[in-house]
Protein backbone atom coordinates (compact mmCIF):
# COMPACT_ATOMS: atom_id res chain seq x y z
CA UNK A 1 0.00 0.00 0.00
CA UNK A 2 3.19 2.24 0.79
CA UNK A 3 3.97 2.02 -2.61
CA UNK A 4 1.21 2.39 -4.27
CA UNK A 5 0.51 5.61 -2.51
CA UNK A 6 4.13 6.47 -3.84
CA UNK A 7 3.03 6.57 -6.91
CA UNK A 8 0.55 9.45 -6.56
CA UNK A 9 3.11 11.40 -4.68
CA UNK A 10 4.23 11.98 -8.40
CA UNK A 11 3.17 14.96 -10.01
CA UNK A 12 3.78 13.83 -14.01
CA UNK A 13 2.87 10.17 -12.91
CA UNK A 14 -0.74 10.97 -11.30
CA UNK A 15 -1.54 12.81 -14.17
CA UNK A 16 -0.67 10.56 -16.45
CA UNK A 17 -2.75 7.47 -14.71
CA UNK A 18 -5.63 9.90 -13.94
CA UNK A 19 -5.44 10.86 -17.86
CA UNK A 20 -5.69 6.96 -18.54
CA UNK A 21 -8.45 6.00 -16.42
CA UNK A 22 -10.25 9.01 -17.47
CA UNK A 23 -9.63 7.82 -21.27
CA UNK A 24 -10.69 4.16 -20.38
CA UNK A 25 -14.07 5.28 -18.06
CA UNK A 26 -14.89 7.15 -21.58
CA UNK A 27 -14.44 4.00 -23.68
CA UNK A 28 -16.79 2.36 -21.11
CA UNK A 29 -20.09 4.64 -21.40
CA UNK A 30 -20.09 4.07 -25.39
CA UNK A 31 -21.09 0.72 -24.70
CA UNK A 32 -24.13 2.14 -23.26
CA UNK A 33 -24.66 3.64 -26.47
CA UNK A 34 -26.62 1.60 -28.95
CA UNK A 35 -26.97 2.17 -33.27
CA UNK A 36 -30.08 3.94 -34.20
CA UNK A 37 -31.98 1.01 -34.94
CA UNK A 38 -31.39 -1.23 -32.27
CA UNK A 39 -33.44 -2.52 -29.03
CA UNK A 40 -30.94 -3.02 -27.15
CA UNK A 41 -32.47 -4.99 -24.59
CA UNK A 42 -33.79 -7.87 -27.07
CA UNK A 43 -30.72 -7.86 -28.88
CA UNK A 44 -28.76 -8.56 -25.60
CA UNK A 45 -31.26 -11.03 -24.97
CA UNK A 46 -31.40 -12.64 -28.31
CA UNK A 47 -27.40 -13.09 -28.48
CA UNK A 48 -27.17 -14.29 -24.73
CA UNK A 49 -29.31 -17.28 -26.15
CA UNK A 50 -27.63 -17.77 -29.19
CA UNK A 51 -24.94 -20.73 -29.69
CA UNK A 52 -22.70 -21.52 -32.75
CA UNK A 53 -19.88 -20.59 -34.83
CA UNK A 54 -21.32 -16.97 -34.79
CA UNK A 55 -21.81 -16.86 -31.23
CA UNK A 56 -17.98 -18.30 -30.94
CA UNK A 57 -16.97 -16.03 -33.61
CA UNK A 58 -18.47 -13.11 -32.17
CA UNK A 59 -16.85 -13.96 -28.44
CA UNK A 60 -13.57 -14.56 -30.00
CA UNK A 61 -13.79 -10.59 -32.04
CA UNK A 62 -15.10 -9.17 -28.70
CA UNK A 63 -12.25 -10.44 -26.51
CA UNK A 64 -9.39 -9.54 -29.09
CA UNK A 65 -10.75 -6.50 -30.03
CA UNK A 66 -11.85 -4.30 -27.06
CA UNK A 67 -15.48 -4.11 -28.64
CA UNK A 68 -19.11 -6.67 -28.64
CA UNK A 69 -20.72 -7.03 -31.87
CA UNK A 70 -23.58 -8.50 -29.16
CA UNK A 71 -24.58 -5.42 -27.87
CA UNK A 72 -24.42 -3.25 -31.54
CA UNK A 73 -23.37 -0.25 -29.77
CA UNK A 74 -21.03 2.79 -31.50
CA UNK A 75 -18.20 0.61 -30.27
CA UNK A 76 -19.18 -2.65 -31.61
CA UNK A 77 -16.40 -3.10 -33.59
CA UNK A 78 -13.85 -2.49 -30.96
CA UNK A 79 -10.09 -1.65 -32.15
CA UNK A 80 -9.93 -5.07 -34.17
CA UNK A 81 -10.46 -3.27 -37.43
CA UNK A 82 -7.06 -1.37 -36.47
CA UNK A 83 -5.30 -3.70 -35.45
CA UNK A 84 -5.80 -5.86 -38.74
CA UNK A 85 -4.40 -3.28 -40.55
CA UNK A 86 -1.69 -2.48 -38.29
CA UNK A 87 -0.80 -6.34 -38.81
CA UNK A 88 -1.04 -6.53 -42.90
CA UNK A 89 0.99 -3.18 -43.19
CA UNK A 90 3.42 -4.77 -40.41
CA UNK A 91 3.56 -8.10 -42.78
CA UNK A 92 3.70 -6.13 -45.92
CA UNK A 93 6.78 -3.90 -45.08
CA UNK A 94 8.62 -7.38 -44.88
CA UNK A 95 7.84 -8.38 -48.49
CA UNK A 96 6.69 -5.08 -50.63
CA UNK A 97 10.09 -2.78 -51.10
CA UNK A 98 8.32 0.41 -51.59
CA UNK A 99 6.87 -0.11 -47.37
CA UNK A 100 10.13 -1.64 -46.88
CA UNK A 101 12.18 1.47 -48.00
CA UNK A 102 10.04 3.66 -45.33
CA UNK A 103 10.12 1.77 -42.42
CA UNK A 104 13.66 2.39 -43.28
CA UNK A 105 13.71 6.09 -42.71
CA UNK A 106 13.07 6.61 -39.09
CA UNK A 107 10.58 8.77 -37.86
CA UNK A 108 8.96 9.87 -40.94
CA UNK A 109 8.48 6.73 -42.53
CA UNK A 110 6.85 5.43 -39.47
CA UNK A 111 4.54 8.34 -39.86
CA UNK A 112 3.21 7.90 -43.39
CA UNK A 113 2.80 4.17 -42.57
CA UNK A 114 0.76 5.32 -39.70
CA UNK A 115 -1.28 7.41 -42.41
CA UNK A 116 -1.53 4.34 -44.36
CA UNK A 117 -2.96 1.88 -41.66
CA UNK A 118 -5.61 4.63 -40.89
CA UNK A 119 -6.75 5.15 -44.27
CA UNK A 120 -6.59 1.22 -44.19
CA UNK A 121 -8.60 0.70 -41.15
CA UNK A 122 -11.53 3.21 -42.37
CA UNK A 123 -11.94 0.84 -45.08
CA UNK A 124 -11.70 -2.53 -43.54
CA UNK A 125 -14.18 -0.65 -40.94
CA UNK A 126 -16.89 0.09 -43.11
CA UNK A 127 -16.68 -3.41 -44.75
CA UNK A 128 -17.19 -5.26 -41.54
CA UNK A 129 -19.87 -2.81 -40.21
CA UNK A 130 -21.67 -3.21 -43.28
CA UNK A 131 -22.27 -7.22 -43.40
CA UNK A 132 -22.93 -6.70 -39.15
CA UNK A 133 -25.52 -4.09 -40.14
CA UNK A 134 -26.90 -6.28 -43.22
CA UNK A 135 -27.47 -9.27 -40.64
CA UNK A 136 -29.09 -7.79 -37.21
CA UNK A 137 -31.67 -5.49 -40.41
CA UNK A 138 -32.39 -9.03 -41.33
CA UNK A 139 -36.31 -10.44 -40.17
CA UNK A 140 -35.97 -13.55 -38.32
CA UNK A 141 -37.23 -16.12 -41.17
CA UNK A 142 -34.33 -14.66 -43.30
CA UNK A 143 -31.42 -15.89 -40.72
CA UNK A 144 -31.45 -12.49 -38.49
CA UNK A 145 -31.90 -11.49 -35.25
CA UNK A 146 -35.06 -9.38 -36.43
CA UNK A 147 -34.50 -6.88 -34.18
CA UNK A 148 -34.06 -4.07 -36.13
CA UNK A 149 -36.98 -1.15 -35.73
CA UNK A 150 -37.62 -1.60 -39.07
CA UNK A 151 -36.96 -4.79 -39.65
CA UNK A 152 -36.04 -4.51 -43.35
CA UNK A 153 -32.98 -5.62 -45.47
CA UNK A 154 -33.56 -3.77 -48.22
CA UNK A 155 -35.25 -1.02 -49.93
CA UNK A 156 -34.69 3.20 -48.47
CA UNK A 157 -34.65 1.77 -44.85
CA UNK A 158 -31.80 0.12 -45.07
CA UNK A 159 -29.95 2.70 -46.95
CA UNK A 160 -31.14 5.54 -44.28
CA UNK A 161 -30.69 3.79 -40.89
CA UNK A 162 -28.40 1.08 -42.01
CA UNK A 163 -26.00 2.93 -43.68
CA UNK A 164 -26.01 5.51 -40.45
CA UNK A 165 -25.26 2.53 -38.40
CA UNK A 166 -22.48 1.49 -40.49
CA UNK A 167 -20.76 5.05 -40.30
CA UNK A 168 -21.38 5.32 -36.82
CA UNK A 169 -19.83 2.23 -35.95
CA UNK A 170 -16.60 3.73 -38.44
CA UNK A 171 -16.70 6.46 -36.54
CA UNK A 172 -16.99 4.49 -32.98
CA UNK A 173 -13.65 2.75 -34.02
CA UNK A 174 -11.62 5.70 -35.32
CA UNK A 175 -12.32 7.36 -32.43
CA UNK A 176 -11.44 4.50 -30.09
CA UNK A 177 -8.11 4.16 -32.31
CA UNK A 178 -7.42 8.49 -31.92
CA UNK A 179 -8.33 7.54 -27.77
CA UNK A 180 -5.04 4.69 -27.67
CA UNK A 181 -3.18 7.21 -29.22
CA UNK A 182 -4.00 10.16 -26.91
CA UNK A 183 -3.14 7.32 -24.11
CA UNK A 184 0.22 6.80 -25.64
CA UNK A 185 0.57 10.43 -26.24
CA UNK A 186 -0.58 11.87 -22.42
CA UNK A 187 -1.28 8.56 -20.48
CA UNK A 188 1.03 5.82 -19.58
CA UNK A 189 0.98 2.14 -21.21
CA UNK A 190 0.17 1.12 -24.77
CA UNK A 191 -3.26 2.79 -25.31
CA UNK A 192 -4.55 0.10 -27.59
CA UNK A 193 -3.81 -2.91 -25.31
CA UNK A 194 -5.08 -1.26 -22.43
CA UNK A 195 -8.86 -0.85 -24.37
CA UNK A 196 -8.78 -4.53 -25.10
CA UNK A 197 -7.75 -5.35 -21.32
CA UNK A 198 -10.60 -3.30 -20.15
CA UNK A 199 -13.27 -5.34 -22.67
CA UNK A 200 -11.55 -8.31 -20.88
CA UNK A 201 -11.78 -7.02 -17.51
CA UNK A 202 -15.27 -5.94 -17.29
CA UNK A 203 -16.61 -9.37 -18.89
CA UNK A 204 -15.09 -11.14 -16.04
CA UNK A 205 -17.72 -10.29 -13.21
CA UNK A 206 -20.47 -11.49 -15.44
CA UNK A 207 -18.41 -14.44 -16.46
CA UNK A 208 -18.70 -15.37 -12.13
CA UNK A 209 -22.40 -14.36 -11.76
CA UNK A 210 -22.49 -17.07 -14.57
CA UNK A 211 -20.87 -19.01 -12.52
CA UNK A 212 -22.24 -19.18 -9.24
CA UNK A 213 -25.38 -17.52 -9.39
CA UNK A 214 -28.85 -18.79 -11.21
CA UNK A 215 -29.65 -16.72 -13.75
CA UNK A 216 -33.32 -17.16 -12.69
CA UNK A 217 -33.51 -16.13 -8.87
CA UNK A 218 -30.44 -14.19 -8.85
CA UNK A 219 -29.12 -16.06 -5.71
CA UNK A 220 -26.03 -18.11 -4.89
CA UNK A 221 -26.43 -21.70 -6.40
CA UNK A 222 -26.92 -24.23 -3.90
CA UNK A 223 -24.75 -26.86 -5.88
CA UNK A 224 -21.70 -24.66 -4.63
CA UNK A 225 -21.56 -26.37 -1.33
CA UNK A 226 -21.85 -29.72 -2.34
CA UNK A 227 -19.24 -32.48 -3.51
CA UNK A 228 -19.92 -33.86 -6.10
CA UNK A 229 -21.90 -31.79 -7.94
CA UNK A 230 -25.36 -33.15 -9.69
CA UNK A 231 -23.31 -33.04 -13.09
CA UNK A 232 -24.05 -31.39 -16.25
CA UNK A 233 -23.66 -27.24 -15.87
CA UNK A 234 -24.01 -27.12 -12.00
CA UNK A 235 -21.10 -26.00 -10.39
CA UNK A 236 -19.89 -27.91 -7.74
CA UNK A 237 -17.29 -27.45 -5.24
CA UNK A 238 -14.95 -29.71 -6.84
CA UNK A 239 -15.02 -27.67 -9.57
CA UNK A 240 -14.72 -24.06 -8.19
CA UNK A 241 -11.37 -25.14 -6.78
CA UNK A 242 -10.28 -26.58 -9.88
CA UNK A 243 -11.20 -23.20 -11.82
CA UNK A 244 -9.67 -21.33 -8.58
CA UNK A 245 -6.25 -23.66 -8.83
CA UNK A 246 -6.24 -23.38 -12.66
CA UNK A 247 -6.44 -19.55 -12.46
CA UNK A 248 -3.86 -18.75 -9.98
CA UNK A 249 -1.62 -21.39 -11.76
CA UNK A 250 -2.09 -19.88 -15.03
CA UNK A 251 -1.24 -16.30 -13.84
CA UNK A 252 1.60 -17.66 -11.76
CA UNK A 253 2.93 -19.12 -15.52
CA UNK A 254 2.03 -16.40 -17.65
CA UNK A 255 4.29 -13.91 -15.73
CA UNK A 256 7.04 -16.71 -15.55
CA UNK A 257 6.94 -17.16 -19.27
CA UNK A 258 6.55 -13.37 -20.15
CA UNK A 259 9.39 -12.64 -18.13
CA UNK A 260 11.81 -15.42 -18.99
CA UNK A 261 14.78 -14.83 -20.63
CA UNK A 262 17.84 -16.86 -22.32
CA UNK A 263 20.26 -14.23 -21.98
CA UNK A 264 23.40 -14.75 -23.89
CA UNK A 265 26.90 -13.49 -22.57
CA UNK A 266 28.64 -11.00 -24.64
CA UNK A 267 32.20 -9.68 -23.95
CA UNK A 268 33.18 -5.84 -25.66
CA UNK A 269 36.66 -5.48 -26.91
CA UNK A 270 39.32 -3.25 -24.95
CA UNK A 271 40.68 -0.33 -26.35
CA UNK A 272 43.98 1.51 -24.87
CA UNK A 273 44.49 5.51 -24.58
CA UNK A 274 46.86 6.29 -23.11
CA UNK A 275 47.27 4.73 -20.08
CA UNK A 276 43.40 4.21 -19.29
CA UNK A 277 41.82 0.88 -20.57
CA UNK A 278 38.28 1.02 -21.80
CA UNK A 279 35.86 -2.03 -22.51
CA UNK A 280 36.39 -5.71 -21.55
CA UNK A 281 33.13 -5.93 -19.91
CA UNK A 282 30.73 -8.52 -19.88
CA UNK A 283 27.17 -8.49 -20.31
CA UNK A 284 24.34 -10.03 -21.56
CA UNK A 285 21.97 -10.55 -24.65
CA UNK A 286 18.78 -10.92 -23.68
CA UNK A 287 16.64 -12.87 -25.91
CA UNK A 288 12.74 -13.19 -24.87
CA UNK A 289 11.37 -16.84 -24.30
CA UNK A 290 7.82 -15.89 -25.65
CA UNK A 291 9.31 -14.03 -28.60
CA UNK A 292 5.85 -13.38 -30.10
CA UNK A 293 3.24 -12.35 -27.45
CA UNK A 294 -0.08 -13.51 -28.21
CA UNK A 295 0.01 -13.10 -31.90
CA UNK A 296 0.18 -16.30 -32.68
CA UNK A 297 -3.03 -17.53 -30.58
CA UNK A 298 -5.04 -14.89 -32.32
CA UNK A 299 -3.59 -15.82 -36.07
CA UNK A 300 -4.70 -19.43 -35.40
CA UNK A 301 -8.15 -18.58 -33.49
CA UNK A 302 -9.04 -16.57 -36.10
CA UNK A 303 -8.05 -18.99 -39.14
CA UNK A 304 -9.70 -22.32 -37.69
CA UNK A 305 -12.95 -19.93 -37.37
CA UNK A 306 -13.17 -20.32 -41.15
CA UNK A 307 -13.36 -24.01 -41.30
CA UNK A 308 -16.04 -23.97 -38.78
CA UNK A 309 -18.57 -21.63 -40.48
CA UNK A 310 -17.88 -22.89 -43.68
CA UNK A 311 -18.68 -26.65 -43.01
CA UNK A 312 -21.61 -25.37 -40.76
CA UNK A 313 -22.78 -23.60 -43.61
CA UNK A 314 -22.47 -26.38 -46.07
CA UNK A 315 -23.87 -28.76 -44.21
CA UNK A 316 -27.23 -26.27 -43.30
CA UNK A 317 -27.39 -25.94 -47.04
CA UNK A 318 -26.61 -29.35 -48.32
CA UNK A 319 -27.57 -31.93 -45.85
CA UNK A 320 -24.84 -33.74 -46.34
CA UNK A 321 -23.73 -36.11 -43.09
CA UNK A 322 -20.48 -35.41 -44.27
CA UNK A 323 -20.25 -32.00 -43.51
CA UNK A 324 -21.74 -32.35 -40.44
CA UNK A 325 -19.34 -34.06 -39.11
CA UNK A 326 -16.39 -31.79 -40.10
CA UNK A 327 -18.49 -29.17 -38.59
CA UNK A 328 -18.54 -31.58 -35.38
CA UNK A 329 -14.85 -32.13 -35.57
CA UNK A 330 -13.99 -28.05 -35.90
CA UNK A 331 -16.24 -27.68 -32.55
CA UNK A 332 -14.35 -25.35 -30.06
CA UNK A 333 -14.81 -29.29 -27.97
CA UNK A 334 -13.82 -30.85 -30.99
CA UNK A 335 -10.49 -33.15 -30.16
CA UNK A 336 -9.36 -32.22 -33.91
CA UNK A 337 -9.74 -28.63 -33.30
CA UNK A 338 -7.39 -28.65 -30.68
CA UNK A 339 -4.56 -30.50 -32.90
CA UNK A 340 -5.49 -27.73 -35.27
CA UNK A 341 -4.92 -25.23 -33.15
CA UNK A 342 -1.83 -26.44 -31.18
CA UNK A 343 -0.05 -27.22 -34.64
CA UNK A 344 -1.39 -23.60 -36.14
CA UNK A 345 0.24 -21.93 -32.50
CA UNK A 346 3.55 -23.40 -33.45
CA UNK A 347 3.50 -22.30 -36.38
CA UNK A 348 2.52 -18.63 -36.42
CA UNK A 349 4.75 -18.38 -33.24
CA UNK A 350 8.23 -19.66 -35.52
CA UNK A 351 6.25 -17.19 -38.58
CA UNK A 352 6.02 -14.30 -35.80
CA UNK A 353 9.40 -14.56 -34.39
CA UNK A 354 11.40 -14.69 -37.95
CA UNK A 355 9.48 -11.25 -38.13
CA UNK A 356 10.41 -9.46 -35.49
CA UNK A 357 13.74 -11.06 -34.67
CA UNK A 358 16.55 -10.71 -37.36
CA UNK A 359 19.52 -12.04 -35.94
CA UNK A 360 21.62 -10.88 -39.01
CA UNK A 361 20.94 -7.09 -37.95
CA UNK A 362 21.65 -8.11 -34.26
CA UNK A 363 24.87 -9.75 -35.33
CA UNK A 364 25.92 -6.68 -37.16
CA UNK A 365 24.77 -4.42 -34.18
CA UNK A 366 27.04 -5.91 -31.92
CA UNK A 367 30.21 -5.76 -34.37
CA UNK A 368 29.70 -2.11 -34.85
CA UNK A 369 29.56 -1.40 -30.85
CA UNK A 370 32.00 -3.79 -30.65
CA UNK A 371 31.47 -6.77 -28.60
CA UNK A 372 31.05 -10.24 -29.52
CA UNK A 373 29.93 -13.85 -28.21
CA UNK A 374 32.46 -15.79 -26.96
CA UNK A 375 33.38 -18.67 -28.78
CA UNK A 376 31.71 -17.20 -31.75
CA UNK A 377 33.45 -14.82 -34.46
CA UNK A 378 31.56 -11.96 -35.20
CA UNK A 379 28.97 -11.65 -38.59
CA UNK A 380 27.77 -14.88 -39.86
CA UNK A 381 29.04 -17.20 -36.83
CA UNK A 382 26.91 -14.91 -34.90
CA UNK A 383 23.83 -14.80 -36.47
CA UNK A 384 23.81 -18.25 -37.45
CA UNK A 385 24.04 -18.94 -33.16
CA UNK A 386 21.72 -16.20 -32.26
CA UNK A 387 19.04 -17.96 -34.80
CA UNK A 388 19.77 -21.37 -33.43
CA UNK A 389 19.19 -20.19 -30.00
CA UNK A 390 15.92 -18.70 -30.81
CA UNK A 391 14.73 -21.21 -32.15
CA UNK A 392 15.12 -23.67 -29.31
CA UNK A 393 13.38 -21.23 -27.49
CA UNK A 394 10.57 -20.37 -29.52
CA UNK A 395 9.35 -24.33 -29.54
CA UNK A 396 9.38 -23.44 -25.54
CA UNK A 397 7.11 -20.36 -25.88
CA UNK A 398 4.93 -21.87 -28.55
CA UNK A 399 4.61 -25.23 -25.95
CA UNK A 400 3.46 -22.72 -23.42
CA UNK A 401 0.82 -20.93 -25.66
CA UNK A 402 -0.62 -23.98 -26.98
CA UNK A 403 -1.19 -25.08 -23.71
CA UNK A 404 -2.90 -21.80 -22.25
CA UNK A 405 -4.85 -21.38 -25.29
CA UNK A 406 -6.07 -25.36 -25.32
CA UNK A 407 -7.28 -25.13 -21.66
CA UNK A 408 -10.50 -23.64 -21.37
CA UNK A 409 -11.71 -25.94 -24.42
CA UNK A 410 -10.43 -28.87 -22.28
CA UNK A 411 -11.84 -27.41 -19.46
CA UNK A 412 -15.22 -27.04 -21.48
CA UNK A 413 -15.46 -30.40 -22.58
CA UNK A 414 -14.12 -32.20 -19.12
CA UNK A 415 -16.12 -30.08 -16.05
CA UNK A 416 -19.14 -29.08 -18.81
CA UNK A 417 -18.60 -25.48 -18.00
CA UNK A 418 -19.41 -22.51 -20.07
CA UNK A 419 -17.33 -21.65 -22.53
CA UNK A 420 -17.69 -17.92 -21.30
CA UNK A 421 -16.55 -18.85 -17.80
CA UNK A 422 -13.53 -21.33 -18.67
CA UNK A 423 -11.89 -18.60 -21.24
CA UNK A 424 -11.59 -15.66 -18.33
CA UNK A 425 -10.27 -18.66 -15.65
CA UNK A 426 -7.55 -19.86 -18.20
CA UNK A 427 -6.84 -19.40 -21.50
CA UNK A 428 -5.96 -16.47 -24.11
CA UNK A 429 -7.84 -13.81 -22.24
CA UNK A 430 -5.79 -14.15 -18.96
CA UNK A 431 -2.77 -14.11 -21.03
CA UNK A 432 -3.48 -10.52 -22.71
CA UNK A 433 -4.61 -9.47 -19.55
CA UNK A 434 -1.42 -10.23 -17.34
CA UNK A 435 1.21 -9.32 -20.42
CA UNK A 436 -0.54 -6.13 -20.21
CA UNK A 437 -0.15 -5.58 -16.78
CA UNK A 438 3.19 -6.76 -16.78
CA UNK A 439 4.03 -3.59 -19.58
CA UNK A 440 2.07 -1.26 -16.82
CA UNK A 441 3.87 -2.10 -13.97
CA UNK A 442 7.12 -1.57 -15.39
CA UNK A 443 6.64 1.24 -17.26
CA UNK A 444 5.35 2.22 -13.59
CA UNK A 445 8.54 1.19 -12.65
CA UNK A 446 10.60 3.02 -15.00
CA UNK A 447 9.12 6.52 -13.80
CA UNK A 448 9.57 5.71 -10.05
CA UNK A 449 13.35 4.52 -10.65
CA UNK A 450 13.96 7.73 -12.61
CA UNK A 451 12.81 9.92 -9.47
CA UNK A 452 14.47 7.45 -6.97
CA UNK A 453 11.84 5.65 -6.19
CA UNK A 454 11.95 1.98 -5.14
CA UNK A 455 10.02 0.10 -7.82
CA UNK A 456 6.26 -1.91 -7.39
CA UNK A 457 8.11 -5.44 -7.77
CA UNK A 458 11.19 -4.11 -5.51
CA UNK A 459 11.59 -5.70 -1.89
Amino acid sequence: MHKLITIFKIPELSRKILITALFLIVYRVGFHIPLPIIDAQRLAEKMGAGQGALGQLLGFVSMFSGGTLSQSCIFGLGVMPYISASIIFQLLANIYPPLEKLQKEGESGRKKINEYTRYATVLICMLQAFFWVNHIMKPEDQGGPGLAAYGYATGWHFWFYGMTSVVTMTAGTIFLMWLGEQIDEYGIGNGISLIIMAGIVCRIPDATRELIFDSTTGALKSSIWQLGGSGGADISFEKLLVLIALFVGVVVGVIAITKAQRRIPTQSAKHVRGRRVYGGTRQFLPLRVNQAGVMPVIFASSLLMLPLLTFQTLAGWSGSNAMQFLADAFARQGYVYNVFYIALIYFFCYFWTSIVFNPKDMANNLKDYGSFIPGYRPGKRTADYLERVMMRITYVGAAFLAVVAVIPSVIQAGMEIPYQVASFYGGTGLLIVISVALDLVQKINSHLVMRNYPGLTED
